[in-house]
């Protein structure tokens, strides 16, 4: 496998500042129905992570790192589009690909397991492979 099909790590994207305020305003706009980010539907339930969602990052052979929309590294951010919520893979050469866009986080409808489906067929698609290694998940 060359480096330029190797994914070496996940980066997801929240629809979310990650301020206190931030985390306030999305929180109470989403229990109000205002605010919505389906990678937070995904990860969190109401008030932390999901287990489903940590098991499944533990059994990933990459690290896959979230970050918000205001504290995305610029990279990251290059590859999306600036468009949140997103999955981007970071490949050995250092390149960074939109993996899961946000319409197909959207149609996850909240589901773990439909995002590693999603995640699984995008690196099929796009001819990749998550790098074996030893890593710590986030």
């Amino acid at each position: 496998m060359d480096d330029a099909t190797q994914v070496v790590r996940l980066f997801g994207v929240y629809d979310a500042d990650h301020t206190i305020r931030g985390e306030v305003s999305y929180w109470v706009g989403a229990r109000l129905g205002r605010a919505h980010c389906s990678l937070c539907d995904i990860t969190h339930g109401l008030l932390r992570r999901r287990s489903e969602w940590n098991a499944y990052v533990a059994g990933l052979d990459v690290r896959f790192e979230t970050f918000h929309r205001d504290d995305q590294p610029d990279a990251v951010r290059a590859a999306s589009g600036d468009r949140v919520p997103v999955v981007v893979a970071e490949l050995a050469t250092g390149a960074m690909i939109l993996l899961v866009d946000p319409e197909a986080l959207d149609a996850c409808g909240g589901s773990v397991d439909r995002l590693g489906v999603v995640i699984d067929a995008a690196l099929t698609r796009q001819g990749l492979r998550l790098r074996p290694s030893r890593r710590a998940s986030s």
